[in-house]
């Protein structure tokens, strides 16, 4: 196993299977969520069940967060080994050439997405954890009604915070446009169907952040 990560397929392999694992993730948060514009009720159930379900809780929950770590640190790693096998060669190339904008800046739009996520943790995460296994409240309830989707709005009462979100989910989108493509390549899966995946890729990488998007606007508009 070692081996595996020491090689740059290996290490390649892996990210994109991690990144796999998140694009899942993020099209079931994105669904959740999604109902909240629709029914008080239905995003209140729905929250409860993911928050208070065994499962859910200390099984998938501690995997999403070891994948977030495990790909944005297995980035880092696989930026710094290319800049290094590149060296001088690489100041001299003309990346613009060869590769898109967004290519060449995987790290930086990825930085800003960690930021954005530590605080994602922030506003919703820390709360819940200290809410459920802190205080020991485990009912979900605020004087007398499920308290998730009045937390949601309240959240996005600042035109800082959304703003914030709204700048973090482009750069998302634009992450998502090349890693969405570059991850089934990692994998030898887009032989006889790289147009298709692309096309898939950038429906995918324009839909799911745009529905994070309005999710925000909406509740700071509605609220």
């Amino acid at each position: 196993m070692g081996g595996f990560f020491k090689s740059s397929i290996g290490r390649k392999v892996a990210m994109a299977l991690s990144a796999f694992f998140l694009m899942f993730f993020l099209i079931i948060h994105l669904a959740v969520n999604i109902t909240s514009l629709f029914s008080e009720d239905v995003f209140n159930e729905l929250s409860h069940f993911m928050g208070t379900n065994p499962l859910v809780q200390f099984a998938l929950q501690p995997v999403l967060i070891f994948g977030v770590i495990f790909h944005f640190v297995m980035g880092f790693v696989l930026e710094l080994k290319n800049k290094k096998a590149k060296g001088v060669a690489y100041a001299k190339n003309n990346g613009a050439a060869n590769s898109t904008w967004m290519s060449r800046n995987m790290i930086y739009s990825g930085l800003v997405i960690l930021a954005f996520i530590v605080l994602h943790f922030i506003d919703f995460w820390f709360p819940e954890i200290n809410t459920k296994y802190i205080q020991g409240d485990m009912s979900g309830m605020h004087d007398g009604n499920f308290r998730y989707f009045h937390e949601l709005q309240h959240k996005f009462l600042s035109p800082a915070r959304v703003g914030a979100y709204v700048v973090a989910f482009i750069l998302l989108g634009l992450h998502l446009l090349h890693g969405f493509t570059s991850a089934f390549q990692s994998v030898g899966a887009t032989a006889g169907r790289k147009k298709a995946l692309q096309t898939f890729g950038k429906v995918y990488s324009i839909v799911i952040p745009l529905g994070f998007i309005i999710i925000a606007l909406y509740h700071h508009l509605n609220h």
